[in-house]
């Protein structure tokens, strides 16, 4: 058949198509649909902003209907022009203190036209792209001016709660609450009460039928728990009001200083943004921690949020409604109802003017005195003992406490300045202030700086320098990351005075590397601290618990500096000689594929077949190298791989790791007789004594009189790159780990030799009790390689032969079999394919080993009492990123890992 022949008749009562050919294909409109999830979780959102948008109100001042306004404009404009999908935007109670000031000072329709202005500044601030620049305030600040709002909210609010009026400034409130004490309104009282232990008491309603009734929202059931109990008795109170809609007052042009209204606009611009950004923020990591929704929502856009932030204040403040910023509450409440997009925020807002224009009989009926309750809780709850807590563990409870004085005190924008000035004047402080101590120990005489080194610390220096006896040995350890060129000058010079006299001068610091060049010779700084490392130097300066950069050091065995074919003649002769092989070393030192690792296996000359890409396992100097293998063919460091030179030893040290240190099998140059790994060991170990131990001494003798608790088996392979205290930001006694080649668990009953791992797990469920077992796999891992190797080569003995390391991964073959498996869907990681089968078969076997811990006795009781929790996780060592283990819609998945943390801001 010819190519140009259609390969199907034409049907005649087949309609024409709409377009012509070669023309793009006409778009059907799309149709707008709501979610189910964004529908249910508006409503949930309403009922919390109904009451506070009122309360909100009652504390600024304002008309009441100001407070529905902003609550409607912040659901339908901000919600639909913001950066933040799921972010809520009303009324704030962080803008209370600032509005109630200016409907004081200026009346409401200035305010509303100041609330106009504040939008515009948003609008050019979302224009030059400087929404990032907010972020930059400091914590401490951003908390503190909530606390003191905070506070000045509780304060006015008790007085409206007590059935008086409250005063305009804090100290005047404070001043007439005895006597508002002495002149208490019982029904005031007893409604607020109420309305209170509803606010608290529902979110702890226990059992089933609580957690049923805990979904309806705390407080729209206080508010009209409150309410109906007032109606029901006949209490005798001022209710809202809400004036009729023809009397609403707009906004109006500004009246009064100039000056004054500048500064009203630039805190009111001032505060919506910094609480609007800051939120949006915390949303996005609200929206990462959920199940299901990574990837669906997108990151916020905080120069669009800053754009839409400034276009809901100009509509707000034109029909007369309140400063519009984002809301914790709110936020919080939409992302834990289950909101997928910004309709839910839309919706929202649709249903408070629904409410507005059809329930102002029912909103009518509300006390004034529980608006005043909740509004009062709101104020308590930011001040924030949690925050308290983490400018104290910060060093910065001076800033926030400043901060929140100025607010009570001053105002807003007066007390965020004063906590501007207290941060930098604290931040200059600190780079100032540097302690040098001088000890003596046993003959050595040991100077620690601790701070940066500047020139403001050089005399100083100098003068506990030269209390040091002339041709004595002496350690310097400096304990910063900083040294200008005044303060290296003079260390520079001390050293070369101090060595000339016979003395011995050791430096050390906190970044690898630091060193003071002996005289006349040549030096270079790589660490960048202004400190010159000697050229050709074989000592090596790294400590434990330091940063890894510079980590790895290299010890030069003897001949290091003879000709390049001297070091082979003295290296350890490991296999047969050849003259022609020798120059080959480079090409020698390529990685083992699995194929060749499985080879290895055979020749007990080969210690360690499981030897990863460029450490250990690697063919003989001698050996001859592969055809289309070595450097010029994209192996070598520059291609990432780290080559092992037989003239070299590198050491590793890891926080804490005595056990990971790699035994050389030649002299330490610096010891004719220790090998250089045991010295290494011995100095490793006086170097944690000396400096680590006193840090850990007082947590290490608590752990050994209460015993371990630890919360979480961790269940791991025994790569030495994996480090899991590094990985999972832990300390002593956190974590029970077990690890293993391949991070295996056998099945119970799985053969003999095998009950080490089944054991640790019945000590960890039954006796520690933990709440949670990992089980961790790994990149480039050496066991999954080998059983891919064992089935690709032998795969008519299921690719195990008998030997001690065989006969252990044959507990990885369930792992092979599931991979394999078109039944089952392919674990991936999240937004890629595994790179390679080996890293299929790492992301299968965690999974596989999950169900093993399953079938054990003691986890299987556990799970059904709902006492424990298994996890699965993926550490990509070569990116330093750890996935964990999700399951949704049938897919198993292992996501990135985010932090998780609740929005505490109230309102």
């Amino acid at each position: 058949m010819s190519a140009c022949v259609p390969t199907r008749t034409t049907d005649p009562h087949r309609p024409n198509p709409d377009h012509q050919p070669h023309s793009p294909p006409t778009r059907r409109p799309r149709r707008f649909r709501i979610a189910g999830a964004d529908v249910s979780a508006s409503i949930a959102v309403f009922l919390i902003a109904l009451p506070l948008s009122l309360g909100i109100a009652l504390a600024t001042g304002a008309p009441l209907q100001a407070g529905l306004v902003a609550a409607a404009v912040g659901g339908l404009v901000a919600g639909r022009l913001g950066g933040s999908q799921l972010q809520v935007s009303g009324p704030a109670a962080g803008l209370t203190v600032v509005t109630a000031d200016l409907i004081h000072l200026y009346g409401w329709r200035t305010t509303c036209a100041i609330t106009v202005l504040a939008g515009v500044a948003q609008l050019g601030l979302g224009c030059l792209r400087v929404a990032r620049t907010a972020l930059a305030v400091s914590p401490a600040i951003v908390h503190g001016m909530l606390a003191g709002i905070g506070v000045t909210i509780a304060v006015a609010q008790l007085h409206i709660v007590l059935g008086g009026t409250p005063q305009s400034a804090v100290l005047d409130n404070l001043r007439a609450l005895p006597a508002q004490l002495a002149d208490l309104h019982p029904a005031a009282v007893s409604t607020s009460a109420l309305t209170l232990a509803l606010l608290f008491l529902w979110p702890r309603l226990p059992g089933p039928a609580g957690r049923l009734l805990r979904k309806a929202p705390a407080p729209l059931i206080a508010v009209a728990g409150a309410t109906a109990t007032a109606s029901l008795a006949g209490l005798t109170l001022p209710k809202v009001e809400l004036p009729s809609w023809n009397n609403h007052a707009l906004a109006g042009l500004p009246e009064g200083p100039v000056l004054g209204l500048v500064a009203a606009v630039l805190t009111t611009t001032l505060v919506c943004s910094v609480q609007s950004l800051l939120g949006a923020v915390a949303v996005d990591r609200l929206a990462a921690a959920r199940p299901g929704l990574t990837g669906r929502v997108p990151r916020s856009d905080l120069d669009r949020e800053l754009l839409g932030q400034g276009a809901a204040n100009i509509v707000s403040g034109g029909l007369g409604g309140l400063p519009v910023a984002g809301v914790a509450v709110r936020s919080t409440a939409n992302v834990n109802a289950g909101a997928v997009s910004r309709n839910s925020t839309m919706l929202h807002g649709v249903l408070v003017v629904a409410a507005t224009l059809l329930m102002v009989p029912l909103l009518e009926q509300i006390p004034l005195a529980a608006l005043a309750a909740l509004v009062m809780a709101v104020g308590i709850q930011m001040v924030s003992l949690n925050h308290i807590r983490t400018v104290t563990r910060h060093r910065e409870v001076l800033v926030y406490a400043i901060t929140t004085l100025g607010v009570v005190l001053f105002g807003v924008l007066e007390g965020v300045a004063l906590g501007i000035a207290v941060a930098v004047a604290v931040a200059l402080h600190r780079l100032t202030r540097t302690r040098i101590t001088h000890t003596e120990e046993g003959g050595v005489h040991h100077v620690h700086v601790r701070g940066q080194l500047t020139f403001l610390a050089v005399p100083r220096l100098s003068r506990v320098l030269h209390q040091i006896p002339q041709g004595t040995d002496a350690v310097v350890e400096l304990d910063g990351s900083f040294m200008d060129h005044a303060a290296y000058e003079t260390l520079h010079d001390w050293h070369n005075t101090h060595t000339a006299q016979g003395g011995a001068v050791e430096l050390t610091g906190r970044r690898a590397g630091i060193r003071i060049a002996e005289p006349g010779t040549p030096a270079e700084d790589p660490a960048g601290t202004g400190a010159a490392e000697p050229e050709g130097s074989s000592d090596c300066r790294c400590r434990p618990w330091t940063p890894w950069r510079n980590h790895q050091c290299e010890w030069e065995l003897p001949g290091a500096g003879e000709a390049p074919g001297a070091a082979e003649e003295t290296a350890p002769d490991t296999g047969p000689a050849d003259s022609a092989d020798s120059d080959d070393s480079a090409d020698s030192r390529k990685p083992l594929q699995p194929s060749e690792r499985l080879e290895r296996l055979e020749r007990p000359e080969r210690p360690d077949p499981l030897g990863t890409p460029g450490t250990r396992g690697l063919p003989a100097p001698s050996e001859p190298a592969r055809d289309g293998e070595g450097p010029e063919h994209g192996e070598g460091p520059e291609h990432g791989e780290r080559q092992e030179h037989p003239e070299s030893l590198e050491k590793q040290e890891h926080p804490g790791s005595a056990d990971d240190f790699t035994v050389p099998s030649g002299p330490d140059p610096s010891d004719g007789s220790t090998p250089a790994g045991g010295h290494q060991l011995v100095r490793g170990i006086s170097a944690f004594q000396r400096r680590t131990a006193p840090l850990v001494r007082g947590e290490l003798a608590r752990l050994a009189r209460e015993g371990q608790r630890p919360v979480q088996l961790f269940l791991t392979c025994a790569d030495s790159r994996l480090v899991t205290s590094m990985i999972t930001s832990s300390g002593p006694g956190d974590l029970f780990v077990v690890r293993n080649v391949g991070n295996l668990v056998p099945l119970p009953g799985a053969g003999s030799g095998d009950d080490s791992v089944a054991a640790a797990i019945e000590y960890a469920v039954d006796v520690l009790e933990v709440r949670h077992i990992t089980v961790c796999g790994h990149s480039d891992c050496g066991a999954m390689q080998t059983l891919l190797g064992a089935r690709d080569e032998h795969p008519e003995e299921s690719g195990l032969p008998q030997t001690p390391l065989r006969r252990w991964l044959r507990h990885g073959l369930p792992s092979l079999e599931r991979m394999t498996d078109d039944s089952r869907p392919w674990t991936r990681l999240a937004g890629r394919r595994p790179a390679d089968a080996v890293e299929q078969l790492s992301l299968t076997n965690v999974v596989q080993q999950l169900e093993h811990l399953r079938a054990h006795e003691s986890v299987a009781r556990a799970l059904r009492e709902d006492a424990l929790e298994l996890h699965g996780m993926y550490f990509h060592v070569g990116e330093a990123q750890a996935y964990l283990l999700t399951e949704a819609s049938g897919a198993v998945v292992f996501d990135h890992v985010t932090e998780t943390e609740e929005l505490r801001s109230p309102a």
